[in-house]
């Protein structure tokens, strides 16, 4: 093959090898999960779940074509200080959150682990309050403990 770059030849595998592994670093995603910059930039710096203290309860209006206040509550967490937005989800949820209550937040299941249907910039839901499934209480199975 005239004009080829590439060495041919028995012993050209492990220049073949050094070879494509310097041309991967121009693919966006490998270069992007080589130097784990979705780690960097994670509140949660790679972990699936976190804890937190709620900071205070907000209303997020939500995008079109929909038109509904979302509640959602604003958590610092306590592995690094930062503070995020967390969904509530279900019917009334709000009622049993309060300020400075302990809660623990999950990824909301966005695209990428970016925001999630009509909620502008919301990654983050609310799974449980205190140390109890939020699901739990709002069935009515179980109390949320008071501290």
């Amino acid at each position: 093959m005239p004009g080829s770059k590439s060495p041919r030849g028995m012993f050209a595998a492990r220049k073949l090898e050094l070879k494509r592994k310097k041309f991967r670093w121009s693919d966006l995603e490998y270069k992007r999960r080589m130097l784990q910059l979705k780690k960097k930039v994670d509140p949660l710096e790679g972990a699936p779940q976190a804890r937190g203290i709620v900071v205070e309860k907000v209303g997020i209006e939500s995008r079109q074509p929909n038109s509904a206040v979302r509640k959602c509550v604003r958590v610092q967490l306590l592995k690094n200080g930062k503070v995020v937005t967390a969904f509530l989800p279900g019917d009334g949820a709000l009622l049993f959150v309060n300020e400075h209550d302990e809660v623990i937040i999950e990824g909301i299941g966005g695209p990428e682990s970016r925001a999630y249907g009509d909620l502008p910039g919301v990654r983050w839901k609310v799974i449980k309050v205190n140390g109890v499934s939020l699901k739990e209480i709002l069935r009515g199975r179980k109390q949320k403990p008071t501290r």
